[in-house]
């Protein structure tokens, strides 16, 4: 039975020194939502009324209110609940009740509870009130207005000095919550009880130089550890992580794009009418820097001609209506044994068989297991640290034989001599899955880093296994390391082992949003329209539907468009409303960057389109991994401006 407790009372020691000069209690409680699956009698009040009678205080009066926070019926009930003698009220329920109560009654009113954590929502308020479940209720040193929720900055020890005309700087639309609390108080005749309370008041006429540069000074000794920046979003990853891999529906058609990586589009080498196989090439890739397309079904070519691309607008694509059968291309056979294989004919497998990194850049991998400087590391990324994506994590747990197999195939193309997999710590079955299969290989060893975004690019993974920093500008291979992500290595074990070319990958499709998330092994060409509906469609009207994750995914309009090599999930998230203001310099953009950029200059010469000072700036190194725009008060479209800057500077503007 699930237990739907939102809050627990205070401990004596926290409720003794609130009593201390307060009497004529009234004690009002909420009965917690869906009270009916909790069969026991709550014993909040009855600790509450003890604590209360060993200090010799007088109790008025209690009572129990279902869904204390709906004002609009606790309003008509409290007129009849709450005596005339009662001159303090204590409430005990979660944040939302006892706001609801504080605005309601014109008494004091006093949190004798704290909420704590719970995944649903929290509360059945009809009102814009909200209880962010923080452990630690501060409403009775506040009057009932709630410094978490009420202040932009959550700020618990007065206000920052930052209001204007009693707008927030943060947010112009928001009155400051510290005036509302202040003024509240003084409503209540509390004003000196405010400024005794235990929480700190700011003296704004002194700064503390010294306490604000060692605490800075940790601060950013903090942001160092394994790499500069980064933040820790809410991973969600419990939606999916469990789920194993389930092969999806034959669809009727696929729609293959010829231009699905890094570089020159494939050339299409089939025409309509064409009967194809599974496996069979049907695009050639053109120039060295390009990769190979191959039909992910067996059926009939009915168009070869644009179609909607999620990224590229509308991309010159091979339409296939598949047969059913799935009939295998003769070319689909065995490479023969690793160690027989050369590194020249490994490159080959894998450049015939059209793989790219399967993270979301895309770059052909046969381009880059042959590197023009010599590498000592193959680095294999197994953080997955986008939030909500569990593919890889479900392909190393379940493919850990072909991801070892994939990775030693590196091994011996590049030249390399050791092979590390890197796998976030929020992720323990995997790291005991791969390291009990590499125990004996002394060349393999699975390193387990601390979770943090975004460790999984290229650059920031470089730096924390290996100690070793990219110059700007440069390659991995500047530091002798190559990176390869996990799904890319288990398509590098099928093209040498099953003779399967990359028609195939693992794809998440979760999202608080999402009816039914799972993971699944989807033919590429798939309409992602598909994979919605299998598994249930969205739960509301109001959600965004993205390619990839919720950080650098790609948010899709229509969902008429392709799975294709770089899709490792699609997710339907609550869409994020906010009106952006200006930059107050806060400079919390530059404390998060991983590539130790300044990313509030940027938003400054967006304005007036100073490509140069873009330039200055190194935009060119920043991989776009949105943690300015997450972190950023002013909720600034700041990659946006990031990609325009780049576009112009690649423009020669």
């Amino acid at each position: 039975m699930e237990d739907y407790t939102k809050f627990r009372l205070k401990g004596k020691e926290e409720l003794t020194p609130v009593l201390a000069d307060k009497d004529n209690l009234f004690v009002l409680a909420c009965n917690k939502c869906f009270k009916e699956f909790e069969l026991a009698e709550e014993p909040e009040c009855g600790k509450f009324e003890a604590i209360a009678g060993a200090q010799g205080k007088t109790l008025v009066g209690s009572a129990k209110v279902d869904f204390l926070c709906n004002k609009t019926t606790t309003a008509k009930k409290l007129q009849a609940l709450l005596p005339k003698e009662a001159e303090n009220v204590f409430v005990i329920s979660c944040g939302l009740g006892i706001q609801t109560i504080a605005d309601l009654a014109e008494k004091p009113v006093y949190a004798a509870s704290d909420s704590i954590a719970y995944r649903g929502r929290h509360g059945m308020a009809l009102t814009k009130t909200r209880c962010d479940a923080c452990g630690q209720c501060y409403l009775n040193l506040t009057g009932g207005i709630c410094p978490i929720v009420d202040c932009s900055k959550s700020l618990v020890n007065g206000q920052c000095g930052g209001a204007k005309n009693g707008k927030c700087e943060v947010n112009k639309e928001m009155d400051c919550g510290w005036q509302k609390i202040y003024k509240k108080m003084e409503e209540q005749g509390r004003t000196q009880e405010l400024l005794n309370q235990p929480l700190q008041i700011r003296d704004y006429s002194k700064i503390n130089y010294k306490f604000i540069s060692e605490y800075v000074k940790s601060v950013r000794e903090k942001r160092f550890e394994g790499y500069y920046g980064g933040i820790h979003p809410s991973e969600r990853k419990e939606l999916a992580e469990h789920l194993s891999l389930v092969k999806f529906p034959d669809v009727h058609t696929v729609v293959i794009p010829l231009s699905m990586h890094a570089g020159a589009p494939a050339e299409p080498i089939v025409a309509v009418g064409d009967q194809v196989k599974a496996g069979q090439k049907i695009g050639e890739a053109k120039g060295v820097v390009s990769a190979n397309i191959h039909s992910s079904v067996s059926g009939k070519v009915i168009a070869v001609e644009p179609r909607l691309h999620a990224t590229n607008g509308n991309v010159l694509s091979v339409v296939i209506e598949s047969d059913g059968k799935n009939t295998l291309h003769e070319s689909v056979k065995p490479a023969g044994d690793l160690d027989s294989l050369t590194p020249e004919q490994i490159i080959d497998i894998v450049r015939g068989a059209g793989i790219v990194g399967m993270g979301g850049a895309g770059f052909p991998t046969s381009v880059k297991i042959k590197p023009p400087k010599p590498v000592d590391t193959v680095l294999l990324n197994g953080c997955e640290c986008e939030p909500l994506l569990t593919a890889d994590h479900r392909v190393m747990v379940e493919f850990a034989d072909d991801v070892i197999f994939g990775l030693k195939a590196l091994l011996k193309a590049s030249g390399a001599e050791k092979g590390i997999i890197a796998v976030e710590d929020n992720k323990p079955d995997a790291v005991e899955i791969l390291r009990s299969k590499t125990a004996d290989m002394a060349n393999i060893e699975v390193v387990v880093a601390k979770t943090k975004y975004p460790q999984g690019a290229e650059k920031m993974l470089i730096k924390r296994v290996l100690g070793r920093a990219v110059p700007s500008g440069g390659l991995p291979a500047d530091v002798g390391a190559i990176v390869s992500n996990i799904s890319t290595v288990k398509a590098v074990s099928d093209a040498i082992q099953r003779g399967l070319p990359l028609i195939e990958r693992v794809v998440t499709v979760t999202g608080e949003r999402m009816k039914t998330p799972g993971n699944y092994i989807v033919k590429i060409g798939t309409p992602v329209k598909e994979l919605v509906d299998y598994c249930g469609g969205v739960t509301s009207d109001d959600v965004t539907i993205k390619m990839g994750g919720p950080m650098m995914g790609f948010e899709l309009s229509n969902l008429d468009v392709p799975v294709m090599k770089g899709t490792n999930g699609i997710i339907a998230v609550e869409p994020v409303c906010s009106e952006p203001y200006s930059c107050i310099k806060c400079g919390r953009c530059a404390d998060v960057c991983p590539m130790e950029l300044k990313p509030l200059y940027f938003t400054k010469y967006a304005g007036t389109q100073n490509w140069q000072g873009f330039k200055e700036q190194s935009v060119m190194d920043c991989i776009e991994c949105r943690c300015c725009e997450t972190i950023c008060s002013s909720k600034l479209p700041i990659v946006n401006m990031i990609k325009i800057g780049k576009k112009a500077i690649r423009e020669g503007k």
